[in-house]
């Protein structure tokens, strides 16, 4: 293993701390940040491209192996977190930027890091990656249906647009990967050993931004905002297991189900919500972004000990 394996290995790994650390500098240290505003969008693009260039036919077949775990961990992804975005918005009595924040995270496909915190629970990482999969390539179709269906309450949304945008970020991005690992297998299979290095200071770059964007928003808002995150994280981690157990599912596939139903793609969110709605509603965004890798990394320790 060379000097770059190791390095993205070890950020990898620590991911985590990167993501509270340049949170902090955001918040903290906000000049440093929001003139880069324009970049996030192509920032997420950086993130799903290499999503496309890990992706492997192995990957896809998965899914067809045993479709039934797969749409459960999908079916169920889509249904919690959603529902419970909703409900906090009603019982809370989030502002309506707010509410329309929670629900559009609620809304996003499955997080960039549940993978990574699945094979630290040791739980079954086939599964998660493949419920992830499935998830993201839906996500043009799910997240702008669901964000109507349920943030029309607080906020006209233009589904349309959301559409066109998902695909822009997330679609097209990922092919272009698998187009490049497949034409150029050495080179995709090298950059490879970097992408936890490139994924990683993406992400928590987006982060800084968002936070920076939104200080003085955070500062006011921030404990309500919060408050709603970890109950909406929690929660989601929670009625995922229980939804896998209810159908039957063993340890290590309730592992996956849990945390691909938990951790949602919030760079994802931010981005929606800063080009289509506005800085507020991107702060739920960046939170979860925060918390979820926290209480995620905490989770799959815990889990790891737990014999299958």
């Amino acid at each position: 293993m060379n000097a770059l394996e190791k390095t993205s290995n070890f950020v990898a790994k620590t991911f985590p701390l990167w993501v509270v650390l340049f949170a902090c500098c955001g918040f903290f240290a906000p000049q440093l940040f929001v003139g880069y505003k324009s970049w996030i969008t192509p920032l997420l693009g950086i993130v799903m491209f290499g999503m496309g260039l890990t992706l492997s036919a192995d990957d896809f077949r998965e899914v067809f192996r045993r479709p039934r775990d797969v749409v459960i961990g999908v079916v169920g992804h889509y249904l919690i977190m959603p529902g419970i975005a909703y409900v906090l918005a009603i019982v809370l009595r989030l502002p309506p930027e707010i509410a329309v924040g929670v629900i559009l995270v609620g809304c996003c496909p499955s997080g960039t890091a549940s993978n990574v915190m699945t094979f630290l629970a040791r739980g079954d990482v086939a599964l998660g990656v493949s419920i992830a999969l499935v998830s993201t390539l839906i996500a043009p179709l799910a997240t702008p249906a669901l964000v109507s269906l349920l943030a029309g309450k607080w906020m006209a949304i233009n589904t349309q647009s959301l559409f066109l945008d998902i695909v822009q970020v997330v679609i097209v991005p990922i092919a272009l990967g698998l187009i490049v690992k497949a034409l150029f297998r050495k080179g995709a299979a090298a950059s490879v050993k970097a992408l936890p290095l490139v994924s990683t200071l993406t992400i928590v770059f987006i982060i800084a931004i968002i936070v920076g964007l939104n200080r003085s928003k955070i500062a006011s808002n921030g404990l309500t905002i919060l408050t709603a995150v970890i109950l909406h994280n929690l929660l989601g981690f929670a009625l995922g297991y229980g939804f896998a157990r209810l159908f039957g599912m063993d340890l290590a596939k309730r592992k996956a189900v849990m945390l691909e139903t938990g951790m949602q793609n919030s760079g994802l969110g931010a981005a929606l919500a800063a080009a289509h709605f506005s800085p507020l509603a991107a702060v739920p965004s960046a939170l979860f972004s925060v918390w979820h890798n926290l209480s995620g990394s905490a989770l799959a320790t815990w889990f790891a000990r737990k014999p299958n």
